[in-house]
């Protein structure tokens, strides 16, 4: 199966933050996952993002593909 970085969704309606996760394809978008990586909250001014850049590119190493949100968030925090 296809590992992938990605986003989840959490919070209230209307007021999202978001989960990088590493999850395999097949789960649905707010299913099961492997690995939590960090969090996205762009409600927050400035946006809020943390995210493990050593968990990150350890798993980026072994094969996981990032969407392009979760890559463009791992890019501004260094992991990518």
């Amino acid at each position: 199966m296809a590992v992938k970085i990605r986003l989840t969704r959490m919070g209230a309606k209307k007021n999202p933050f978001y989960r990088i996760v590493v999850a395999e394809s097949q789960n649905p978008r707010d299913g099961r996952y492997i690995a939590e990586l960090g969090i996205y909250d762009p409600t927050k001014n400035p946006s809020v993002l943390k995210v493990d850049v050593e968990e990150a590119k350890k798993w980026l190493s072994n094969g996981a593909q990032p969407t392009d949100t979760a890559k463009a968030l791992l890019k501004k925090a260094g992991a990518v």
